[in-house]
């Protein structure tokens, strides 16, 4: 049973403390914006040391991240990083994540940025926080500071004296501001960073305990289902309520315009509920979707908004062979194994919030905006859901229980989603359509690169109403907000469009796709998973046509010596050199991207082998190399990178969502096929290129674009034939190979 945190006076209560309040972020900004240097990552934006490390007298240390634990391991590598320079243990300390009333506003906890931005606030906050400390036990001891050091919790002179850090708690300054620069513990003296700690969040998944907001009981709590519309844009003509509130258990119906919901005592007559006013409701719905239409075209027909994001000319080669292609991404589902889950209550006029969502405060801003309450007056706080990668329905659910909770003031109300409605109703990964011409010349290098890709934002997470399912479904309903292009060098649709490789001619067209007839929003790696396919799989053929092995092709039009050395350790580790050619059935392929050209590197070497009969695809073998700059946790990069690649296969092979004219129709696992365990590859291995002493660089959407890749130039090593159009299913496979 998860039960409810201490609220947030009891938390900043006590003497001694060495935290005394929450920073609001921006009040800083006039400052910032008149030039002050800014410290690093988290800092810059929230540069109060207490927002970040606490220290208590009674000795126990809490550190304070807004970034939020979803199944990729940040919880156990932010607290390796504040031990290690901090001097302390892992286990004496706690670690808050994500919570509108404790922590910083740290956005989102997306595009692999958890390290990058909160591993280095923390880091340099606990580096702050240990010369706070030294500094302190200075004066104290009358010595200067180079004569003390931080070990174990405690400041050592050079002649054995020592106070331990709920000692000198109370003679600090309880609120400093951080400084640019910090005074970071030499790598060579690593003693936590670098270890395969275990994770501190496995334990309760793996044995059944409360891991999961799904788990949460609280008490008095009321269980709740939602009624969904059978398809966008329908709307209730008709509803006979009666019949559903006289039900065993039923404690309320809760209509407000298409909003249709039911709380119960308990869960089951929740649904039971939920189905009689399914079955009762009355919709109009209308024909919208281009079923008839197939990709590309369902894409490339629609309005765009065209912008050259990469225009690189000079003197250009004699082409000799081209190369001119176009590949296409269907509609994807998150496929989350458990279904989106909030818990909300509302009492003494504060709306509380357990979410599984990936950005606290956008989410409070779109829920305070949808019950029209002060955004003071709702407090948002992450617990982690049975699945996630990018925006599934954990902000709607947590839109939902809120609305249903504000019904019923002082009951607790646990929302759940159905299987169906997740399939149906979560905002999909978007269709994609990437065109290419590019050409070697004689030398077999590339003399030419041109490159299309059509897509729409990749990112329409919450921060108003209208982002909601519920705030587009209440009577008014709030506007949807404009679909808007991420910035480069980020970017959404184009995230990895430019290629990392030194092509001397190259352009590259975004065609923003603003409007799209499925809901989307943001599936993980947006759209560097399609473009590194896309690039990597041309640059296959490009090695081909230059009579080039791919590995040394890729090396050949790199500059960039990371990218290059973790080719060359994932070729070496694979074996590429003695890998077995033409053997039957059987294949090998080849990828590598730097994600988002600014994230950790990332190359997988693939063996296949490919039922020709059938068209079935077993990956037999993959070997990753990985370059996330300064490793915390070894094994917490490889979970991320084997994860990457078992997803990608999933993606890659399986995936498409399906849908009429009028409705979604993959609504289960079996119109919505996933990789099961009997297909997962024979073996993957993971070897990771550490860099001591260097930035974090975020690992967990390296491999989803170079996995994708290496898997399709495997398939055409096999077989001899190209697929271009995802999922590479049998059926495609059969196809291509004449069968």
């Amino acid at each position: 049973m998860i039960t409810m945190p201490l609220s947030r006076r009891a938390v900043l209560q006590g003497s001694g403390a060495l935290i005394v309040s929450f920073a609001i972020s921006g009040s800083h900004a006039a400052e910032d914006a008149a030039g002050a240097a800014k410290p690093p990552g988290s800092l810059a934006a929230e540069p109060w040391l207490d927002s970040w490390i606490r220290l208590d007298a009674d000795g126990t240390v809490t550190v304070l991240s807004g970034k939020a634990e979803l199944g990729q391991g940040i919880k156990t590598a932010l607290l390796q990083v504040a031990a290690e320079e901090l001097a302390l243990p892992v286990g004496g300390m706690t670690l808050v994540t994500a919570d509108t009333g404790r922590t910083a506003n740290e956005g989102y906890t997306a595009g692999s940025h958890s390290m990058q931005d909160s591993a280095t606030a923390i880091r340099h906050a606990a580096a702050q926080m240990r010369e706070v400390l030294i500094a302190e036990a200075a004066r104290r001891f009358g010595l200067p500071p180079e004569r003390l050091k931080a070990e174990n919790g405690a400041v050592l002179t050079d002649d054995g004296r020592r106070l331990a850090y709920a000692e000198l708690v109370g003679g600090v300054e309880q609120r400093v501001r951080a400084a640019p620069t910090s005074k970071l513990r030499d790598p060579a003296s690593f003693t936590i960073i670098n270890t395969a700690l275990p994770r501190v969040d496995i334990p309760a998944k793996v044995t059944g305990g409360a891991a999961y907001v799904q788990d949460m009981r609280l008490e008095g709590m009321l269980h709740a289902r939602v009624v969904r519309p059978p398809s966008y844009g329908a709307q209730l003509v008709a509803i006979d309520t009666a019949s559903v509130e006289r039900m065993p258990g039923v404690v309320k119906v809760i209509r407000n315009g298409n909003f249709l919901a039911v709380a119960a005592a308990r869960e089951y007559q929740a649904v039971k509920a939920m189905r009689s006013l399914a079955a009762a409701a009355q919709w109009q719905e209308r024909k919208q979707l281009p079923a008839t239409t197939p990709l590309p075209e369902a894409v490339t027909r629609l309005a765009a908004r065209d912008m050259k994001i990469l225009d690189r000319q000079s003197a250009a080669g004699n082409v000799v062979t081209r190369i001119e292609a176009t590949f296409t991404r269907p509609w994807q589902a998150h496929g989350s194994i458990g279904p989106s889950c909030a818990v909300a209550r509302y009492a003494d006029e504060m709306m509380t919030v357990w979410t599984h969502t990936q950005g606290v405060y956008p989410d409070r801003a779109a829920i305070a905006e949808l019950l029209r309450l002060p955004r003071d007056k709702v407090r948002c706080i992450h617990v982690e859901g049975s699945g996630c990668y990018g925006h599934n329905g954990a902000d709607d659910a947590a839109g939902d229980a809120a609305l249903i909770a504000m019904s019923l003031p002082g009951r607790p109300v646990r929302l759940q989603w159905m299987r169906e409605q997740e399939h149906a109703w979560e905002p999909f990964g978007p269709a994609m359509v990437t065109q290419v011409s590019a050409g070697v010349d004689d030398s077999g290098r590339v003399a030419e690169w041109r490159y299309q890709v059509w897509s729409n934002t990749h990112s329409m997470r919450p921060g108003s109403a209208g982002s909601l399912l519920a705030g587009q479904h209440v009577d008014p309903p709030f506007a949807v907000p404009q679909p808007k292009p991420l910035p480069l060098p980020e970017g959404g649709g184009d995230r990895n469009a430019l290629p990392l490789y030194a092509f001397a001619n190259a352009e590259v067209m975004h065609h923003f796709v603003p409007e799209m007839p499925l809901r989307i929003s943001a599936m993980r790696a947006l759209g560097a998973y399609m473009n590194v396919f896309t690039i990597e799989s041309v640059m296959d053929e490009l090695a081909v046509a230059a009579s080039a092995d791919p590995v040394q092709f890729r090396l050949a039009h790199l500059t960039d010596a990371r990218a290059q050395d973790v080719i060359r350790l994932a070729a070496d580790r694979f074996g590429w050199s003695l890998r077995e050619k033409g053997a039957d059935g059987r294949g090998c392929g080849f990828a590598f991207a730097r994600y988002k050209n600014l994230a950790a590197y990332c190359a997988i070497a693939m063996e296949v082998e490919v039922d020709r009969d059938s068209g079935r695809i077993h990956v037999r073998k993959a070997v990753a190399a990985v370059d996330a700059g300064q490793i915390v946790n070894p094994d917490g990069v490889r979970n991320q990178i084997e994860g990457a690649i078992l997803q990608s296969i999933s993606w890659t092979l399986y995936e498409s969502v399906s849908f009429d004219e009028v409705r979604i129709t993959s609504v289960d696992w079996a119109s919505y096929p996933i990789l099961r365990f009997g297909n997962v590859p024979d073996a993957v291995e993971v070897h990771l290129q550490d860099r001591p002493g260097l930035p974090f660089l975020g690992a967990g959407e390296a491999g989803q674009g170079p996995a994708a890749a290496a898997l399709a130039n495997a398939i055409a090593d096999a077989t001899g034939a190209r697929l271009r159009d995802l999922p590479l299913s049998a059926g495609r496979v059969r196809a291509a190979i004449g069968i």
